[in-house]
């Protein structure tokens, strides 16, 4: 079985505190039990959560559908991007199976990455190593009007914004990332082909802009 695998990369900096990183847990919780009832993403999807504030961490390592646990996550510290991007890229290497002459590997993996602010470190060193790691789309999402969308467009072609970041426009988000999860499955299940553009997924609701 070739796996999907969906990392989850997740700012959890002290400026999320209080409503947007409880909205960001519903979120992962809404996520699992939406793609538990697809059977395109039951079969292929695999979950990995990773966060960033001071340091960067996999909290879920990539995980089937119907074993995944939504992890607890707490808001606390700054925004330490080149981490994320690094862990990931780390990750990405040593979960993925990769496709050899004698056998075919994963499907590369889908990348969400959320923020709401401004990295505090030095991230484009990590960038290229993630670039290096041949992920299929990343897609990158500012949450809220803080988040720096000049370092977004860098780390991917498709940037997404978040008007605000409370609760209602965050699990609209994650409602998106799992309608593409799901639509990702079935296409490749019918195409053999990694997903590479945005207009291969589901259009985002009124709520995510966008960004050109």
């Amino acid at each position: 079985m070739r796996r999907l695998p969906v990392y989850l990369v997740l700012d959890n900096s002290g400026s999320m505190t209080g409503e947007a990183i409880e909205a960001v847990k519903n979120g992962v919780q809404v996520l699992a039990s939406t793609l538990r009832q697809d059977p395109y993403a039951l079969e292929t999807a695999f979950i990995s959560v990773i966060t960033f504030n001071t340091d960067a961490k996999q909290l879920v390592p990539l995980t089937d559908v119907v074993s995944f646990q939504p992890p607890d996550i707490q808001a606390q510290g700054v925004t330490s991007l080149g981490k994320a991007l690094k862990l990931t890229a780390e990750k990405i290497n040593t979960e993925v199976i990769k496709t050899t002459p004698e056998r075919r590997g994963d499907w590369k993996p889908l990348i969400f990455l959320m923020t709401d602010g401004s990295p505090t470190d030095d991230w484009r060193p990590s960038l290229e190593e993630l670039k290096k790691s041949k992920p299929g789309m990343i897609i990158t999402c500012a949450a809220g009007a803080d988040a720096d969308l000049s370092v977004l467009k860098e780390i991917s072609d498709i940037v997404v914004q978040l008007d605000t970041a409370d609760s209602a426009t965050i699990k609209k988000f994650f409602q998106w990332i799992s309608a593409s999860v799901s639509t990702s499955s079935h296409k490749i299940d019918l195409s053999k082909k990694d997903l590479s553009k945005l207009d291969e997924l589901p259009p985002p609701p009124p709520e995510i802009n966008i960004v050109a």
